[in-house]
């Protein structure tokens, strides 16, 4: 067996997944990183280059359970020259052990036909070409550069699903209805066409990301009458936000002026995961910040603002400006969500319809927040 052999063998028996397991074995990850990747570290994001270490180290790197970014603002990892501080990741490869759970949680199997939106890479896409077939897999990718890199890459290792290039967002009506849609990219709201392409009974699966950051993984079922229900999965699970849904620039905005109040609650607790999605089902176009101690939302929809500050004898003041008092919709929500006793993301589900789209606490006629349309 030679090396890299040898460390699929070791990986995919550490993810330990049965069913992919002989996938993981036999798809190449080598093939999918191209010639460099980007690696997080004190000075930025720095290129590694395959030719800037050995062929041992470079394989080892490879088949490391670690994600490994090949793109930042639209700069390949090959193309740079120096670390970076700045830039956000914009493609990359994905853990194995997150693809594989991710699979997983959608339910994928033998006979399935499936399209993934957000080919990245491709390894996923090879994945699910070895255990399924070429022809039950669709995936869509929305960057040029990228999905010619993963054609590539994909063809070279041996497969030939169908790939596009395009907005996933739009789904690709001409192999539809799919079993199961997969989604490796966040989405702030799930496009009404995923279910109009996804047969009854299907599945949906997608991680969510709103604007203040907030995520959770909807796991959701289609229904006869076009809707979709289903609860948000136990794992935190999460990628990068389908870039037509990322957030607007965020502007400058003014401290301390407004409506003054006291808050209910610490505002240090939305930097609990679960409490900032709470806060963002009844703020979803707001951004927030931290000014030191200082907690700051500004909804770029409307100007709305808030800032939150601790007081010396322990409390906390509030001020509100704008056309919506954003800190009063925060509060109740999260009171909402502490009298339920602080669940999980995975104690809210998602109810998608034609013209709504709703999260709900406990069960579908729970407290229950619109997303944005």
């Amino acid at each position: 067996m030679n090396l890299a052999a040898d460390l699929r063998h070791t990986m995919a028996a550490a993810i330990g997944s049965d069913a992919w397991h002989a996938a993981l074995e036999a798809v190449p990850r080598e093939l999918f990183l191209g010639e460099a990747v980007y690696r997080y570290e004190e000075r930025g994001w720095t290129p590694v280059r395959r030719d800037g270490i050995s062929a041992e180290d470079w394989l080892r790197l490879v088949y490391t359970d670690e994600t490994w970014v090949t793109q930042l603002n639209g700069v390949l990892a090959e193309d740079a020259t120096e670390p970076v501080m700045i830039l956000n990741p914009t493609s990359s490869s994905t853990l194995p052990g997150l693809v594989v759970r991710m699979m997983e949680m959608a339910g994928i199997d033998e006979g399935d036909n499936v399209l993934e939106i957000g080919t990245g890479t491709g390894y996923s896409t090879a994945l699910m070409c070895h255990r399924l077939g070429d022809k039950a897999v669709t995936s869509i990718e929305y960057d040029s550069v990228i999905a010619t890199r993963a054609r590539a890459a994909i063809l070279q290792a041996g497969y030939e699903p169908t790939l596009v290039e395009g907005d996933g967002l739009l789904g690709y009506e001409a192999n539809a209805p799919y079993d199961r849609l997969i989604a490796t990219c966040s989405v702030r709201t799930i496009p009404p066409v995923w279910l109009d392409q996804v047969r009854e009974g299907g599945t949906i699966t997608a991680p969510m990301r709103g604007w203040t950051d907030g995520v959770a993984c909807a796991h959701l079922r289609v229904a006869g009458d076009g809707s979709a229900s289903g609860r948000f999965v136990n794992d935190d699970v999460y990628f990068m936000i389908a870039r037509p849904h990322t957030p607007p620039r965020r502007g400058d905005m003014t401290m301390g002026i407004g409506e003054v109040s006291a808050s209910r609650i610490d505002p240090a607790l939305l930097k609990d995961e679960t409490a900032l999605f709470v806060a963002q089902l009844a703020a979803p176009n707001a951004q927030h910040g931290w000014a030191e101690d200082i907690f700051t939302l500004l909804d770029v929809s409307n100007g709305a603002q808030t800032d939150v500050r601790p007081d010396p004898d322990g409390g906390w003041t509030v001020y509100q400006h704008g056309p919506v008092r954003l800190w009063d919709e925060v509060e109740e929500a999260i009171l909402t969500w502490q009298g339920a006793g602080s669940p999980h993301q995975s104690g809210f589900g998602l109810t998608v319809t034609g013209d709504r789209q709703y999260v709900w606490l406990g069960e579908p006629d729970g407290p229950s927040w619109d997303l944005p349309t």
